[in-house]
């Protein structure tokens, strides 16, 4: 094959000695516009596993590489005058301009053309001149290329809010450095690395709103350096930061990352006769900011499945090759990315966690994007697992007015207590509300006694029932449990006394009002299906048909409507306290009535409850206030509320936290942090933990006590959640269906077995402890090498 790669950063010479290397006869020319020995920025970072990767793919090459690392384990992270510091990490740095060199050199040796000071300015005509069959753009951030074909391409290039600097400094860090500096203006972050034996990357970043209020817009770039210098004093120890921009003027050195993501990655010239793609790598594909260190990670792993793919499929099948690498790359890059922006916005507001202790700002930090966890991070650094597991207790029980005895030095933070008023949980485990269709009459029966009492026996601090109608025209489904009539509060009095003496479980009613939603079959019938027949009027904040086409038209509420519906939930929400519920929850989520008042979406009113948000919200506000007013002072009320439509024009995590305010002022005390199922055209973006960030959010800008709930499935999320501060309980749906003791299994699997069972299954609680000590035994003696593992033996070699 005849190959051209345009532009000589990492990816296109990576990808040049991969394809020499597996075939000799490829004619393989690289072309950079700048000379041998220029470059831009300091070092780059790379993991251990990203190393072990470079091994696979060419260990001559990554043998080079890893001669010229500086490595080390430790992250510091300097705030509010301390330091906290975890290990096992496994970075490694290495300047850019010798990684290039070491790509360059091997490129030479294996018989690639490396071609310098040449501008491409028209890929087309070089595909030409050296008559290629496979055309690489790897021509940066700013490509070209990208820009020619981007009716093909589609990129999305979204500037980003903060403003940052690359430097270098002759201090040398042992560790992965980020310091937190607070000044007048807002609040800095610097992130440094050595990368080799005498230079360290500095990286300054702030807001842009800081950035231009401490004047940085407006100074000389020797004038920005000495700001940076006096702010991060404490971590230079009297060194110099030093600019490898001496070409650019003022405030140029200052950029904005661009977050670039494509629909595709090739695109096909006619050329000659032939077909020629022109495949997009690295920068010129996608970015992922600097603060996970993925950007050359990225265009190095580009390179190495398309040179994978070539070696399975052939250079005849260059169409089943090109199609294999998008489809694999584009997954595994979207993940990366993903991880990247969770990173990305995490330093772009750090001022939300701000009011965090040290302990767990550092935390927070450490498992920002996701991908680390807490589980992660034991196997990692233990002792550091151990010591925050211990401040954490320590912290909760003291919170919970517990015998601080009992905070033991290493407790899995979803099993800490947690106090809200009066009630206090014995652990951060939620059962969700979960609706069952199970109600005769909206009575709940034995069904619902035993669905509802084996979950709080299965060890969860707090189960909801579900969703409780306040009337019979509130209902979802004929199925829907109520709390009407004297019948309703006698029902669920037996399974809250039910609760109460057979397990040390708290147990929560949700109170809510279908609106537009009800007079629908039961799910497994056909879900928001209207019934065939015995319908009942359905009200909303204006009229509306939730499918449309196909449900029942709800009729705007009127003035008389919505006081009628007040007084409903009022003497609910007394038949709760008589049942002795410990806990109260207002559904105001998933365009059910007080829903459809608060989403614009579904809020069309010329009124008082119609226009702004605070307009929208005032009924469910009165409606809350109305209940907080008769339910008992010394026990907690939560509101669902729905934090994003995911529809265009509805409600956006931004309201979500001016929704938490108003109804934190209202006597809230937590918000239950769900979102969608307001509108059909919504469109979710789903994943592990996907609500989670609503509830971080929340928690930490409206500082209110939040709950999280969504694709919560094991205890390593929950954990991660709850020691990072993204919120104070974990609420588990489907999990809690397939298996009631979820809370007990999920602590038998990571070893913790400090936890009640009921005493009649003590035997079940041995034997499950035995049997997957066993497991992970076996696991461990089955191992294999990973990436990362050969690549610590290089190391060591």
């Amino acid at each position: 094959m005849k190959i051209i790669c345009i532009g000589g950063g990492p990816a296109g010479l990576y990808f040049a000695l991969l394809m020499k290397k597996q075939d000799p006869a490829n004619e393989i020319t690289v072309i950079e516009r700048n000379r041998p020995y220029d470059t831009f920025g300091w070092g780059v970072v790379f993991s251990d596993q990203t190393l072990g990767n470079l091994v696979n793919a060419d260990e001559p090459t990554a043998t080079t590489i890893l001669q010229s690392f500086n490595h080390w384990d430790d992250i510091d992270v300097h705030f509010k005058g301390q330091t906290v510091t975890s290990g096992g990490h496994g970075f490694c740095g290495i300047g850019r301009k010798r990684l290039l060199n070491i790509l360059q050199q091997r490129c030479e040796a294996l018989g690639v053309r490396l071609v310098f000071e040449t501008d491409v300015t028209d890929d087309q005509e070089m595909a030409k001149a050296y008559g290629a069959d496979l055309v690489i753009a790897c021509d940066g951030l700013n490509s070209r290329i990208r820009t020619r074909y981007e009716a093909t391409y589609r990129p999305d290039i979204e500037t980003r809010k903060c403003r940052f600097v690359w430097l270098g400094t002759k201090k040398l860090f042992s560790a992965f450095t980020f310091a937190f500096k607070e000044t007048e203006h807002g609040w800095f972050q610097a992130h440094a690395y050595q990368y080799d034996g005498d230079t360290s990357t500095f990286i300054v970043e702030t807001p842009e709103e800081v950035w231009q209020k401490a004047g940085l817009d407006k100074m000389s770039q020797e004038e920005a350096i000495a700001f940076c210098e006096r702010l991060f004093a404490d971590q230079l120890d009297g060194n110099c930061l030093i600019s490898n921009a001496s070409h650019l003027r003022g405030s140029a050195i200052w950029i904005r990352f661009p977050r670039i993501i494509c629909d595709r990655w090739v695109h096909w010239n006619q050329i000659d006769g032939r077909r020629v793609p022109v495949v997009l790598m690295g920068d010129a594909a996608h970015s992922a900011h600097f603060s996970i260190g993925s950007g050359t990670k990225l265009a190095l792993e580009d390179a190495i499945e398309l040179a994978r793919c070539f070696a399975a499929e052939g250079p005849n099948g260059i169409e089943q090759v090109i199609a294999a690498y998008e489809k694999v790359r584009a997954v595994e890059v979207l993940k990366i990315q993903s991880a990247a922006r969770n990173s990305m916005e995490w330093f772009e507001n750090v001022d939300r966690y701000t009011a965090m202790e040290a302990e767990q700002f550092a935390y927070s930090m450490l498992t920002r994007s996701q991908r680390l966890s807490h589980e992660n991070l034991r196997l990692r650094d233990g002792g550091y697992v151990e010591r925050y597991e211990h401040w954490i207790a320590q912290h909760a029980f003291e919170a919970a007015g517990l015998p601080q005895a009992a905070a033991r030095s290493s407790i899995p933070p979803m099993l800490t207590p947690y106090r809200l008023r009066g009630t206090v949980l014995k652990n951060r485990i939620v059962v969700s509300p979960m609706a069952q269709y199970s109600a005769v009459d909206g009575v709940a029966g034995d069904y619902h006694l035993v669905h509802l009492g084996s979950r709080a026996m299965g060890g969860a601090g707090l189960v909801f029932v579900e969703m409780t109608c306040v009337s019979a025209d509130a209902r979802i489904t004929p199925g829907c449990p109520g709390m009407y009539t004297p019948q309703h509060t006698a029902a669920w009095k037996r399974i809250v006394d039910f609760v109460h003496a057979n397990s040390t479980a708290r147990i929560a009613i949700q109170l809510g009002h279908a609106g537009p939603k009800g007079s629908t079959r039961c799910a497994w019938d056909g879900i928001d299906m209207p019934l065939d027949d015995g319908n009942w009027p359905l009200l909303a904040a204006s009229p509306q048909q939730y499918v449309p086409g196909v449900s029942q038209q709800a009729r705007e509420a009127t003035t008389q409507d919505m006081d009628r519906i007040e007084q409903d939930f009022v003497r609910a929400t007394r038949e709760a306290a008589t049942a002795g519920f410990d806990w109260l929850e207002l559904h105001c989520a998933h365009g059910y009535l007080l829903s459809s008042f608060i989403s614009p979406l579904t809020n069309s009113r010329t009124d008082d409850y119609g226009g702004s948000l605070e307009n929208r919200c005032r009924y469910p506000l009165r409606v809350f206030r109305a209940m907080r007013a008769v339910w008992p002072q010394d026990k907690p009320m939560s509101v669902r509320i729905s934090a994003h439509d995911w529809v265009e024009g509805g409600i956006t995590p931004d309201d979500a936290v001016e929704i938490a305010r108003l109804f934190k002022a209202a006597g809230a005390d937590m918000i239950d942090c769900s979102s969608g199922q307001v509108s059909k055209q919504e469109k979710p973006v789903y994943g592990r933990m996907f609500q989670t960030p609503f509830a971080d959010r929340i928690r930490n800008e409206a500082r209110i006590p939040t709950m999280a709930v969504g694709a919560i499935f094991e205890a390593d999320h929950a954990n991660s959640i709850i020691a990072a501060g993204r919120a104070d309980l974990c609420a588990i749906a489907r999990p809690h269906l397939a298996n009631p003791a979820w809370t007990l299994n999920e602590a038998a699997k990571i070893g913790f077995h400090d936890i009640d069972w009921p005493r009649q299954y003590a035997a079940g609680k041995a034997q499950l402890e035995r049997n997957l000590e066993r497991e992970r035994q076996n696991a461990a003696a089955s191992a294999m090498a990973t990436p990362a593992q050969l690549a610590a033996r290089l190391l060591e070699g």
